[in-house]
C-alpha cells in the first residue's frame, strides 16, 4: 500500500513534516538517573496510541508487546516497555509537553486555518473545568476526593465555532495553590489559563466566552488587563449593577425580533450598557430571550465587554460555548479515555492530559487540513488509521528519529 492510499503513513508523514513531532521530542527532558532510552523516545508509542484511541496503559502494552509500532521506529531499536512509559510520565519536566502543544496550535496559525476567525470573522475561544481521571482505588497527593471518589480536575481553553476545535492549553486546580471552594478555585485556576493564553497565542484570540462563574469585576478586570474580550452569562449573581441593569432590561421593549431560525420560533432581544461595579469602563448587557418550537420559552443573559459587535454574533457566541463540552470533554471522554485513570503520581496525571490533548490536536488538523474528510467520523478515520497501520511498509522518510 501506497502512502498516498495508506492513512496511518499520511498521518506519520503529516506529523513529521508539518509539526516535526520527531525533533520536538527529541527536547523533552525527565529526571530519571542513567536512563536505558530518551524520554522523547520513550513518549512517542504513547502519543501513537492516543492517535489510535487507546482506552488504557494495557491496551498500549499489548499493541509494543505485538510490535506493533516497529515500523514506525528505525529497526533493531527497542521500545521502551509499559512501566517504563510509566515512570518517566511521573518526573517528566511538564514544560517540554507545554510547549509542544503550544507550537502545534500555533503552525496551524501560522498557516491560516483561522484567518477567516471562527465565529462570523471572530477568533473565538471559551473555557470551562472538567473532572480527569476519576477513580475509586488509585489516589495521588495532588487528588481531589469526594466521599471515596479521587479525581483531578482542571480547566480548559479551546477554541469554538464553525472552524475545527482546537485545545490551545488548560491548568490544572492544585491543592497548594486554590481555594478549596470549587467556584473560588476554577476561578482561579482560569486567571492562570488565560494569561498563560494570551502569551502563547498574541492576538490570536479576539473574545473568551466563559459561564456564570465569571460574570464579576475580578474576571473581566482581568481579561481587558491582558487585552482580551470577554462574553459571559449573567444568571443568579448578588452584584448590585448586575441586579439593576436586570431590573431596567425588563421593562425595556426588545431592539430587535428574529424569526429565521431552525430551533425557534421566535428570539427577541433586549440590549443596554451598564457599569458595573469595580470596572472602570460601560460594559454590555443582552437578554435573549427565546420561544422554542415545543412552545417553550428560555432566556440566556449575557455581559460582554464587545460594545459594537453585532447581537447575531454575540447570540452565536454564547451559545457555542456548548462546543468545548460537547466536542472536546464529551468527545474525548467516549473515544480517548479522557476520564480513564493511566497513571498517577509524580506529574503522570499532567502528562497525559498535555499528550491526549496534542494528540486530539493532531488529529482534528489531519482529518480537516490534510484530509479534508470533515464530514467522516472520527471512528472511520481510526479504523483506517489502523488499517494503515498494519499494513504499513517500512520507509525511512516515515521513520520517528527521537532517539
Amino acid at each position: 500500500m501506497t502512502i498516498r492510499k495508506n492513512y496511518f503513513a499520511k498521518l506519520l508523514d503529516y506529523m513529521k513534516n508539518v509539526f516535526k513531532i520527531d525533533q520536538q521530542f527529541k527536547t523533552l527532558k525527565d529526571e530519571r538517573i542513567n536512563s536505558k532510552y530518551k524520554t522523547g523516545h520513550t513518549l512517542m508509542p504513547l502519543l501513537l496510541g492516543l492517535l489510535l484511541r487507546i482506552r488504557s496503559m494495557n491496551e498500549l502494552k499489548f499493541m509494543i508487546k505485538e510490535n506493533e509500532f516497529a515500523k514506525a521506529f528505525p529497526r533493531g531499536k527497542e521500545l521502551a516497555q509499559i512501566d517504563t512509559i510509566r515512570d518517566t510520565q511521573k518526573v517528566i519536566s511538564i514544560d517540554g509537553l507545554k510547549i509542544i502543544l503550544h507550537n502545534v496550535a500555533n503552525t496551524a496559525i501560522m498557516s491560516k486555518t483561522f484567518a477567516n476567525g471562527t465565529i462570523d470573522g471572530y477568533t473565538v475561544a471559551a473555557i470551562d473545568s472538567t473532572k480527569f481521571f476519576g477513580s475509586n482505588k488509585k489516589s495521588c497527593p495532588e487528588c481531589l476526593s469526594s466521599k471515596n471518589h479521587h479525581y483531578h480536575s482542571g480547566v480548559v481553553m479551546s477554541t469554538i465555532g464553525d472552524k475545527l476545535r482546537l485545545v490551545l492549553g488548560f491548568e490544572m486546580m492544585r491543592l497548594d495553590q486554590d481555594s478549596t471552594d470549587k467556584d473560588e478555585g476554577e476561578l482561579t485556576a482560569a486567571k492562570r489559563l488565560i494569561a498563560d493564553i494570551s502569551s502563547s497565542y498574541p492576538k490570536f484570540v479576539d473574545a473568551v466566552v466563559y459561564d456564570a462563574l465569571a460574570c464579576n469585576s475580578q474576571w473581566i478586570n482581568h481579561c481587558l488587563g491582558l487585552g482580551l474580550d470577554v462574553v459571559v452569562r449573567a444568571k443568579k449573581n448578588n452584584n448590585n449593577s448586575i441586579k439593576t441593569i436586570k431590573k431596567k432590561i425588563n421593562k425595556l421593549d426588545p431592539v430587535a425580533v428574529w424569526c429565521q431560525d431552525k430551533e425557534f420560533i421566535r428570539v427577541n432581544v433586549y440590549e443596554s450598557t451598564f457599569m458595573m461595579d469595580k470596572v472602570d469602563r460601560p460594559l454590555r448587557f443582552a437578554k435573549f430571550e427565546m420561544k422554542r418550537l415545543n412552545g417553550r420559552y428560555n432566556q440566556i443573559l449575557i455581559v460582554t465587554s464587545c460594545m459594537n459587535m453585532p447581537l447575531e454574533t454575540l447570540f452565536k457566541m454564547i451559545r457555542g460555548r456548548w462546543d468545548i463540552e460537547n466536542s472536546i470533554f464529551n468527545n474525548l471522554k467516549a473515544e480517548c479515555g479522557l476520564d480513564h485513570c493511566f497513571v498517577h503520581g509524580g506529574r503522570a496525571v499532567e502528562a497525559v492530559l498535555y499528550l491526549i490533548f496534542l494528540a486530539a490536536n493532531i488529529m482534528q488538523l489531519f482529518i480537516h487540513r490534510r484530509l479534508k474528510l470533515a464530514g467522516r467520523t472520527q471512528t472511520e478515520i481510526v479504523r483506517l488509521l489502523l488499517k494503515g497501520l498494519y499494513l504499513l511498509k517500512y520507509r525511512k522518510e516515515l521513520v520517528f528519529s527521537s532517539a
